[in-house]
């Protein structure tokens, strides 16, 4: 929930912190920044890796190539003497050899290939293109009350190839301004224009928490968009991962990261062609949030997000917009340069 602001003091902070710090955390980045040792939880071990993410990552693929090699080594002996053990067994002038052959083979120390990684999937609904303008908010003027202004004369523009990124304090508007784009708030003065084909997919931070927990998540399309065949609901959230009996269990019952993905899955239920998303990886785990990246690229739609995960920026952002005191504004360098002046605001104070 920190705003980038608040995440690079803490990576500051943390680095000169004198003594131990065991810290969760789905943001590669910031491990990389802070970490000297990984504990990497899987298969019900811990393993033990020297240095920061990065490291991490290296050394184990590494480590996961060498045991798929030295399986399928041990794999082909094995086989190998058992070809000859099934060749021969029924000949009397082998039975020795055989009998050698099978007290080798149950020496053997006992092979069990390397666990498969489960890759996250995460696909969005293809979408038609538009032509511009797609969504606009021209000289938008918004506050709550007068004495407050939190808008004023907002300009901004998207169309269906912006990959654009919400930047800001915690309390800036980022939200908001998605709600003004969203028309779920009216502006004070000023307009908002949206293509008359335009659909929004909205994801937003509570989105997760307004999930119906009583039901199973086919069970929860069916009631949001009833009247379609139940394979159009298992497909649907087969793209988002939640297949098999994982669809059938009780939504109270499923982690944040699968909640989140049973939210994608409905939030593309109306085939949007443009995506709003407000803090997606909140309940994310790498592998997941390197998977929305990935769908996010492949999406034909515009894109706006709120995030402060400085990966996911990197990976599909071409645009910063950076929301502070009253004003929207496009940020000429992009994460780098808005990097560098929070960390000159940080120092002067």
């Amino acid at each position: 929930m920190l705003d980038m602001k608040a995440i690079i003091w803490l990576e500051n902070y943390l680095q000169t912190w004198p003594t131990t710090i065991l810290v969760v955390s789905h943001d590669r980045l910031f491990l990389d920044a802070i970490s000297t040792d990984i504990i990497h939880l899987h298969s019900c071990k811990l393993d033990s890796y020297k240095g920061n993410y990065e490291v991490f990552h290296k050394t184990r693929d590494e480590r996961m190539k060498n045991l798929r090699k030295e399986y399928e080594a041990q794999k082909q002996y094995r086989d190998h003497i058992q070809v000859f053990i099934d060749r021969f067994r029924y000949n009397a002038n082998r039975a020795a050899q055989v009998q050698s052959k099978l007290k080798l083979l149950e020496k053997l120390p006992e092979i069990k290939p390397p666990e498969k990684e489960t890759e996250a999937v995460l696909k969005f609904p293809e979408s038609e293109k538009l032509s511009p303008p797609i969504l606009q908010l021209d000289d938008v003027t918004f506050y709550y009350n007068k004495d407050r202004i939190l808008f004023n004369k907002v300009c901004v523009n998207a169309n269906m190839d912006s990959r654009i990124c919400i930047v800001g304090d915690n309390g800036a508007g980022k939200t908001t301004l998605l709600k003004l784009l969203l028309a779920d708030l009216e502006p004070c003065s000023g307009h908002r224009h949206a293509h008359r084909n335009l659909r929004i997919g909205y994801f937003s931070q509570h989105h997760v928490d307004q999930l119906d927990m009583s039901v199973n998540s086919v069970q929860l399309l069916a009631n949001r968009f009833p009247g379609l065949a139940q394979e159009v609901y298992r497909n649907q959230l087969g793209s988002f991962g939640v297949s098999g009996d994982l669809a059938l269990r009780p939504v109270s019952s499923l982690s944040g990261g699968q909640k989140s993905r049973v939210a994608f899955s409905v939030m593309s239920m109306t085939n949007p062609n443009f995506f709003i998303l407000d803090e997606p990886t909140n309940h994310l785990d790498m592998e997941t949030i390197e998977a929305l990246g990935e769908a996010l690229n492949k999406f034909q739609g515009g894109v706006i997000l709120v995030s402060h995960d400085e990966r996911l920026i990197r990976s599909i952002c071409k645009e910063l917009w950076v929301v502070n005191a009253g004003t929207v504004a496009s940020l000429e360098g992009g994460i780098d340069e808005y990097k560098r002046l929070v960390q000159i605001e940080l120092e002067s104070h």
